[in-house]
């Protein structure tokens, strides 16, 4: 990928899209396409292979996706299933008709099975039930995966796929109906503080232990990725994870420390925890020469910072 390819980022907006694009900017590349979703709805074929007739998209980054907490997720499962499925259905086909030279298909580490050996390897997907919460999300980034690798079995098309650790940092949604762990947090104990309450209620028991990857260090895997590996028979998918696993209790107490909360965290453990763990074998990127650089206190910072400064 040269500095002056046509590049298309879908979601561009969102934690990861707005990251990657920054990335590429910071790097050099000149030509990089973004469409809001006002302007173009990857959900209507018709309107997402006109943009790539228009724009001919030389490479595209599939970052755009419909995306949710525990509570999201079991909510609104028809929803996550059919955007999800449907955004990678029309995308990964207009970049086939079009011609793109490759394609980089952004999945999650929720497609692997709730009980999965831990870390997880690649050969783990299919092997187990799913995480029942947030299954119909899995199962449209699954669908993606393998849509990716039959294009490239039967059409020889060079699309590839990366699940990332659980993602946060800057432009990531901080809603309580609908984030994910993270961000639900920094905007609980943010206003806990704010508003001088005495506790902050958090969902499950904080027993869980999850891996996360701050989103500047996936934007630097994913363009890592798009220059070193090709779609091949050997994988269908690459993880891409920081090796840095804590529980869900010791990230709420982080939070805490960084908002300067002096009240008490309680524990609502009527509410589901999820999968209890979920760290990913990320050896083979490892082996290609990507390893994260930002640790989890340093990204945390920076999000707070980056979240307090918008409100």
């Amino acid at each position: 990928m040269e500095l002056e390819s046509k590049v298309f980022v879908a979601g561009h907006r969102g934690l990861v899209g707005n990251a990657l694009v920054s990335h590429l900017k910071e790097k050099g590349y000149t030509n990089i396409l973004t469409a809001s979703h006002q302007d173009l709805d990857l959900t209507r074929q018709d309107a997402t292979e006109q943009f790539f007739r228009q724009n001919k998209p030389e490479y595209v980054f599939l970052c755009a996706a419909k995306v949710g907490g525990i509570h999201a997720n079991n909510s609104y499962g028809a929803e996550f299933i059919y955007q999800n499925a449907t955004i990678a259905s029309n995308v990964i086909q207009a970049s086939h008709v079009s011609g793109v030279k490759k394609l980089l298909n952004l999945g999650s580490s929720c497609i692997y099975p709730k009980f999965a050996t831990q870390p997880i390897p690649e050969q783990a997907l299919l092997s187990g039930a799913l995480e029942p919460t947030n299954q119909a999300y899995a199962i449209a980034k699954i669908y993606a995966i393998y849509l990716c690798y039959y294009y490239f079995k039967q059409y020889g098309a060079n699309f590839i796929s990366a699940m990332p650790a659980n993602l946060y940092g800057p432009h990531d949604t901080f809603d309580l109906e609908n984030s994910h762990v993270l961000p639900a947090l920094i905007r609980k104990f943010y206003e806990a503080t704010r508003d001088k309450k005495a506790q902050v209620v958090v969902w499950g028991d904080g027993s869980p232990l999850r891996e996360f990857l701050y989103s500047k260090d996936l934007a630097e895997a994913l363009l890592f990725l798009m220059q070193h590996v090709d779609a091949n028979e050997q994988y269908t998918h690459i993880n891409v994870g920081s090796g840095e696993e804590c529980s869900i209790k010791v990230l709420a107490e982080h939070v805490q420390s960084i908002s300067g909360f002096e009240g008490t965290i309680v524990w609502d453990a009527k509410r589901p925890n999820g999968t209890p763990r979920k760290c990913m074998d990320s050896s083979l990127i490892h082996s290609l020469g990507w390893k994260a650089k930002v640790s989890l206190q340093e990204g945390l910072q920076a999000t707070y910072n980056w979240y307090t400064s918008q409100c």
